[in-house]
């Protein structure tokens, strides 16, 4: 089984990449919706003992959380040094439990793959990137992003130039979904044939 990383900085397009790669029968993991997971349960703990108040109703309130950084931004490492290994263990499971299942491609969305440090067990990684103005008005567009919540954001990611660098493939998503599907066609019609990129 191919194990495919996808990654990208804040709104290049992972999501959509994911969902299709979902609708073509692969299976997938978001490492964004394992923290949302996380923070309703095997983080809670962990999170009201490092950021006391940010558990409502037995769960982390991501709005008294990204509250608390933004009074110390400098504690956000504290938050990464419990969550990303959580988020490992369950991406490892999931491409365990895949490759049990016989799928000949698994893939797993990770927006800080480069940044964390940690070695996921991956053949090939998928990068999305746009151009920078269209990254900065598909972000602005999310419900509750401000500059300042932007800029902190992109200061903890890698450069999209640094990221393509460092992918086996990439996608441009500044263009149509049309186009951006026929790019992900061909990168899964090269994997399958045996070409890993780079």
């Amino acid at each position: 089984m191919l194990r495919i990383g996808l990654t990208g900085s804040i709104a290049t397009g992972k999501s959509t990449v994911l969902e299709h790669l979902a609708a073509r029968g692969i299976p997938v993991y978001s490492a964004d919706q394992a923290v949302h997971d996380l923070y309703r349960r095997d983080a809670v703990p962990a999170l009201e003992t490092l950021f006391p108040g940010v558990v409502v109703d037995g769960q982390v309130d991501r709005a008294r959380l990204s509250a608390a950084l933004a009074a110390e931004p400098d504690r956000i490492s504290e938050l990464e040094a419990v969550v990303h290994p959580l988020v490992f263990d369950k991406a490892t499971a999931f491409l365990d439990r895949a490759e049990a299942e016989g799928t000949d491609i698994a893939v797993l969305e990770v927006p800080l793959l480069f940044e964390t440090g940690l070695r996921y067990p991956l053949d090939a990684v998928i990068v999305t990137h746009c151009a920078d103005l269209l990254q900065r008005q598909r972000a602005m567009a999310r419900p509750g992003m401000t500059s300042e919540k932007l800029q902190m954001m992109l200061a903890r990611q890698l450069p999209q130039a640094e990221k393509r660098a460092r992918a086996d493939f990439a996608i441009d998503t500044s263009g149509s979904v049309a186009q951006t599907d026929a790019q992900l066609d061909a990168i899964l019609a090269r994997l399958r044939a045996g070409d890993l990129g780079s």
